[in-house]
């Protein structure tokens, strides 16, 4: 079994024997050069510090008695942060409300509010200047795209 499913189950049976982390899930880990390892996680109610750091322990005590990274390692645990692609669905409706870059299949790219999210689209809130006669207005729009459309979806950061 490869490294990376090892830390997965490993973090799934946390998440699902330990009440404290159940509304947490795995978004990504990454073995990168020099034995570092970094895991992404996500929570429904937010990932604290805490959290990552309980977890971070929890990972160390299998990583040291099973010498998976070897004597020396570092491991980063922490959540994806804003750039980082969203992955699952119920990453999207955590980030309602928030700006949104999506980069479609086409290569074209759509920003707005990520308005709403079913199992199917995600709506994006954008706002549009119309002309309507001599006069610009402008207007949200709501505009969908499925799942199936979107190439990759990050959230921005408002300023």
């Amino acid at each position: 079994m490869e490294l990376t499913e090892r830390i997965t189950q490993l973090l799934e049976e946390k998440f699902t024997t330990d009440t404290a982390f159940s509304d947490c899930f795995t978004v990504d880990i990454e073995l990168k050069p020099g034995n570092r390892l970094a895991v992404f996680l996500d929570s429904d109610t937010g990932m604290t510090f805490e959290k990552c750091q309980k977890i971070s322990r929890h990972l160390e005590s299998y990583l040291d008695a099973n010498n998976w990274l070897g004597p020396k390692y570092v491991l980063e645990v922490s959540s994806p942060g804003i750039g980082r692609p969203l992955k699952f669905l119920r990453q999207y409706r955590n980030n309602i409300g928030r700006k949104a870059a999506i980069t479609l299949k086409d290569g074209s790219t759509e920003k707005g509010t990520l308005h709403a999210v079913d199992d199917n689209q995600v709506i994006l809130m954008q706002n549009v200047t119309e002309k309507q006669g001599k006069k610009k207005v402008q207007m949200d729009v709501e505009k969908a795209f499925t799942f199936d459309q979107i190439e990759k979806a990050v959230i921005k950061a408002a300023f």
